[in-house]
């Protein structure tokens, strides 16, 4: 079992900053659970293109407001507390928070933490080896 909270990783590898965002990751890759889990805040007044050309992510928005463009079809969806959405089909995408915009996330495959946005918004796919334990190895 693993129990974290958010103070615990402010100031370490895993709380991770960029102009537009703040990035909090509670669990990576090592941790062998299949996803990875982040809490980011979007910064207001912003502008974020992404494409997750090798995830899928699915985020839940549980405060602030701002906006959602899919740029591959045009599409804009108002995003505010409550609103979930998952870019199931590797969309290239814009958020654009109105407010500071509170997002929960989750990757799959998971991130490692070491990634970074390239010049069209898409993180590399990094194989990172578990160093959870088996169960074999949990058990004894």
């Amino acid at each position: 079992m693993i129990v974290t909270r958010l103070s615990d990783l402010e100031g370490t590898d895993r709380d991770v900053r960029s102009e537009t965002w703040r990035s909090r990751r509670f669990v990576l890759a090592k941790e062998g659970v299949g996803f990875s889990f982040h809490e980011t805040v979007m910064y207001a007044g912003t502008e974020t293109e992404m494409w997750y050309a090798n995830h899928i992510e699915a985020v839940y928005c549980v405060g602030g407001m701002g906006e959602l463009e899919n740029r591959e079809t045009g599409e804009v969806h108002q995003i505010s507390d409550g609103t979930m959405y998952l870019l199931d089909g590797n969309e290239k995408h814009t958020v654009r928070p109105t407010t500071d915009l509170r997002l929960i996330c989750t990757f799959n495959p998971p991130v490692t933490g070491r990634e970074t946005h390239d010049a069209d918004g898409v993180y590399p796919l990094i194989i990172e080896e578990s160093t959870a334990k088996s169960t074999e190895e949990a058990a004894v």
